[in-house]
């Protein structure tokens, strides 16, 4: 009687989750197959050729069946996977960092940048110049949306107005870039600070909103004022930096006077030119470190965390936030201003087509991957993102997908960026 009541009691009993969950796994596995189908056949599926004066709407399906069949085979294969490996399927963390030992790392990255570029070629050294820049701004707009917790979608605008202010002084005054430099990153902190009016009372998306469209109106003027900025053409022969008034250039442009490589006895290269640029943007990089790092440890650091954190409560501390939240635009968009003046001498070319949006996603991105408030995390996302489109340069069409898939991995995998900013915090006993 004991082994027949056993026996019922164990044929009542529920089966095994993995069967029970195999035909729901099954479902999803191909409901995900054919949204990845439905997504990727106009991206990846359909591509346009000219042919002579016509365009062709060439198949290509081998891209869209391989991803299809991965997308399917992963859904099928994650409950197995979360057995194997005891639960969630998770991603190898990285060390938490202490901000003696950020700034440590800092100095070690920065020691390394001045070194490398006589060791590596004349294309690697052109790209780090340019992640350089994207350095600066990240650091920038760390301040207003790391610190003060600003969401700021137009942060291109003030990058286009400080490279615009050194090519129109160049061109109508004549002025060099290292007059040009900071008289650019002061008009860029003045827009900053006449932005700031506007949004004292928006938060979140509709901050975000007044933001973008003070980007987009800046990109406008810049393309419908002709008669000033050139129009779509934007303004072109913006002379290099400088050496202390000594040009590098193979002829001087002035009769009597010496270039760089004659009043060493070098003989002419190229190359000087890359890397002078290259220290050059260095320098500002450690500049804008220093300022910033030091902005952070004073009272007006501590008030943009506490308007991060709590703007009711920042008010009933007695402070601020209409102060806070200028403080925090005019000085994020300095370095803008800054960088968009070092931009424009580096390219010896402006135009609308070079601040649009997209842009200041980019920028966005470099504060959000390497955490906001977090420098050392912001300098390494910006290095990556200016890396990875020149390693995927045979996949030139798909880099926006790459692109895509690197932004939700790392929200996967931290949300919180690549090294977030570690918050002094006390501990009571126990």
């Amino acid at each position: 009687m004991d082994d027949m009541s056993m026996a019922r009691a164990s044929s009542s009993q529920p089966a095994p989750a993995s069967a029970a969950a195999a035909p729901g796994t099954l479902k999803n596995a191909v409901i995900a197959a054919l949204v990845t189908a439905v997504l990727t056949i106009p991206a990846l599926g359909l591509q346009l050729r000219i042919e002579g004066y016509e365009v062709v709407l060439e198949p290509h399906w081998r891209p869209v069946w391989m991803a299809v069949i991965a997308v399917f085979l992963f859904q099928l294969c994650r409950p197995v996977l979360r057995r194997a490996c005891g639960g969630a399927v998770r991603l190898p963390s990285l060390p938490a960092l202490g901000a003696r030992q950020q700034r440590m790392a800092i100095g070690v990255l920065f020691v390394a940048g001045l070194v490398w570029p006589f060791f590596g070629s004349r294309g690697a050294v052109d790209v780090a110049t340019l992640a350089l820049i994207y350095v600066i701004l990240g650091l920038g707009l760390n301040i207003v949306v790391g610190f003060a917790g600003l969401l700021d979608l137009g942060y291109v605008g003030f990058y286009a107005v400080g490279g615009y202010t050194y090519a129109l002084l160049n061109q109508y005054f004549g002025l060099t870039f290292w007059e040009c430099l900071p008289i650019a990153g002061a008009m860029s902190a003045l827009f900053g600070f006449l932005l700031g009016f506007p949004v004292l009372r928006l938060r979140g998306d509709y901050l975000a909103i007044v933001t973008l469209g003070f980007g987009e109106i800046i990109r406008l003027l810049l393309n419908n004022l002709t008669s000033l900025t050139g129009g779509p053409d934007g303004i072109s022969g913006i002379p290099k930096p400088t050496v202390f008034g000594i040009e590098m250039a193979r002829n001087a442009k002035v009769e009597g006077t010496r270039t760089f490589h004659e009043l060493l006895g070098w003989t002419y290269s190229g190359e000087h030119m890359v890397i002078f640029l290259y220290l050059l943007a260095l320098l500002l990089v450690g500049a804008t470190l220093l300022v910033s790092s030091r902005l952070i440890r004073m009272p007006m650091g501590r008030a943009w965390e506490a308007l991060r954190e709590d703007e009711i409560a920042c008010r009933s501390l007695g402070l601020n936030p209409t102060r806070i939240k200028l403080s925090a635009f005019t000085l994020g968009a300095s370095f803008a201003g800054i960088g968009g003046a070092f931009f424009a001498a580096r390219q010896g070319l402006v135009n609308p087509e070079s601040f649009t949006f997209i842009e200041s996603a980019l920028i966005l991105a470099v504060v959000v991957l390497g955490g906001m408030g977090s420098q050392l995390g912001v300098i390494l996302a910006a290095l990556l993102l200016t890396a990875l489109p020149e390693l995927t340069r045979e996949f030139a069409e798909y880099r926006m997908l790459v692109f895509g898939l690197v932004m939700i991995l790392m929200m996967m995998w931290r949300p919180q960026g690549l090294l977030p900013a570690r918050r002094p915090h006390v501990e009571l006993p126990r």
